[in-house]
């Protein structure tokens, strides 16, 4: 009988999403508090296959370390720092987010943001309830009309783009990865960063906080910005030079701003807090009831779809796969790590590139993933932890070079995979496919034409096309007592270069493996395992 998948949540998670885990055959463990414990955590974190967590959960290498049988982790939210991707990639664990589920809640919050900051209304609203009305000190500006410029117009940015445009304002967009038919489709105008800064009368950030986006607003780039600009950030702290940009509010270069988030947090103080140009929230950018429970939601449908499916969605370490590919992608995952491992475990030198070329129908699947499997094929005779989730990185490392190649038409078969792996000692390549049974087999090794099932032990042997070799290696098995399950054979041509790749039951013992190395005519005898 096969067991449930255990998941333990750890945050608090809508009970929703607890039931969509118990209605998919998922067993889960609801412990909402458990993640501000990490000593309680990390004691328990064995015993679970995925990790449902929010932003209170701190998924550290030390909690990793006890995870043995963990496959996957699914942060609800967008963001996913409070887990070490490395870490988790290198023991082989899937990390997914939630990224579009709180889209709309955080795009309308930087529109809440923009009009809070061009009415005045915090500073308003807290003088009228003091009983001052003061009528004639709050004075805004309009939105229409006026020209926004969005810093990064990903998901995110591209809602808050359409709302902008439905006020009537004029929007400029940057971000290089904006192609300009998307630009056209949403009606926004594509400019680099400097054109935008001296264009727009608001500016809101919606980019993730990398290196190359860190203070993008920094006290240079604040400089061009247009005389009396607001400035919104509802999305990562960083993006701006929180102390240039109080300089800027002092000297009224810069009108306003509004920030829903901070380097620091939780925010207790900054240098921002108490200029009366600037409006503040906690965070709130996804703090909707409807985004809390969608999140929670996609999170438990993604987790159970990878672990009773094998889909992957939204991983921010592993290509996507979806619930239906995933049944077609499996014996193909599994033909290319065997492929990997045939060459890995042929291979003495150090590899320096690795050549995988995928024909036919295979072809239009998922490659990436099907890469992978074969990266960690090739690594882990080296590397025995390596897996299919880390490997690319470990390549990555170690300079291996990876190359993909795609070709649309097969020759003999409806689907091919070539793994060639290169060496200072030349390369050498094996191809396989999956017939209608399902079962993974290797078709041709080093341009020699053979066909074999992968066994769990077998015999690799290279030699002579010489009379008499088949009946001195079966002899020399036989005499130690080592039964040849199956026998193929492969040859360029009469009396050339020949191949053996016989499946035994058992592992070879060391001394019939030099044995089968005396016998004449053989040129290399390798034992391996699957």
């Amino acid at each position: 009988m096969t067991t449930k998948p255990r998941v333990l949540i750890s945050d608090a998670l809508s009970p929703a999403a607890v039931q969509i885990f118990k209605d998919r055959g998922v067993e889960v463990d609801f412990q909402p508090d458990l993640g501000k414990d990490k000593d309680r955590l990390a004691a328990i974190i064995g015993e679970y296959d995925g990790l449902a967590i929010r932003s209170a959960t701190k998924v550290t290498p030390k909690i990793l370390e006890k995870a043995a049988r963990l496959k996957v982790i699914g942060r609800a939210g967008i963001g996913v720092d409070n887990v070490d991707i490395p870490a988790a990639t290198a023991r082989g664990v899937i990390v997914m987010n939630t990224p579009f589920g709180n889209s709309i809640t955080t795009a309308e919050h930087a529109i809440a943001m923009m009009f809070a900051l061009a009415r005045q209304i915090p500073a308003a609203d807290a003088s009228t309830q003091a009983g001052k009305w003061e009528k004639n000190r709050f004075m805004g500006v309009e939105i229409t009309g006026k020209t926004l410029g969005i810093i990064g117009c990903g998901n995110i940015g591209a809602i808050v783009a359409e709302r902008a445009i439905g006020l009537r304002m004029r929007v400029v967009a940057f971000d290089p990865f904006l192609s300009p038919e998307r630009a056209l489709d949403l009606g926004v105008e594509k400019v680099e960063l400097d054109e935008l800064l001296a264009r727009a009368d608001i500016i809101t950030l919606h980019t993730p906080l990398t290196e190359k986006t860190k203070n993008i607003l920094s006290a240079e780039n604040l400089a061009k910005a247009k005389a009396g600009v607001r400035i919104v950030n509802c999305a990562r702290g960083g993006l701006v030079d929180e102390q240039a940009l109080r300089a800027a509010l002092d000297s009224g270069h810069v009108a306003g701003a509004a920030f829903d988030v901070f380097v620091t947090e939780p925010a207790t103080e900054n240098v921002l807090f108490g200029h009366p140009n600037v409006v503040c929230t906690p965070h709130l950018g996804a703090a909707t009831s409807e985004a809390q429970e969608n999140v929670a939601l996609q999170v438990a449908e993604q987790m159970s779809d990878y672990l009773l499916k094998g889909a992957i969605t939204n991983a921010v370490n592993f290509p996507s796969i979806t619930a239906e590919e995933a049944p077609r992608l499996k014996p193909y995952i599994a033909l290319a790590e065997k492929l990997g491992s045939f060459a890995g475990q042929l291979t003495e030198t150090g590899i320096g590139r690795v050549r995988i070329t995928y024909e036919g129908e295979v072809a239009g699947m998922k490659t990436k993933a099907l890469t992978s499997a074969a990266i960690a094929g090739i690594l882990r005779p080296m590397l025995a932890d390596v897996n299919v989730v880390s490997a690319p990185s470990i390549a990555k490392e170690r300079g291996v070079i990876v190359e993909e190649m795609i070709r649309d038409a097969g020759g003999d078969y409806d689907s091919l995979v070539t793994v060639a792996v290169e060496t200072e000692r030349g390369e050498r390549g094996v191809s396989g496919t999956v017939f209608a049974d399902g079962r993974p087999r290797i078709v041709d090794i080093k341009g020699l034409k053979v066909e074999a099932e992968f066994a769990p032990s077998m015999i690799y042997v290279s030699n002579e096309d010489k009379p008499g070799f088949v009946g001195r290696f079966a002899t020399t098995l036989g005499d130690a007592g080592v039964n040849i399950a199956t026998f193929a054979l492969g040859r360029d041509q009469p009396g050339g270069s020949a191949i053996a790749l016989v499946e035994v039951d058992g592992p070879l013992p060391a001394d019939v493996l030099a044995r089968v190395q005396t016998i004449p005519g053989v040129k290399q005898a390798k034992p391996l395992a699957f």
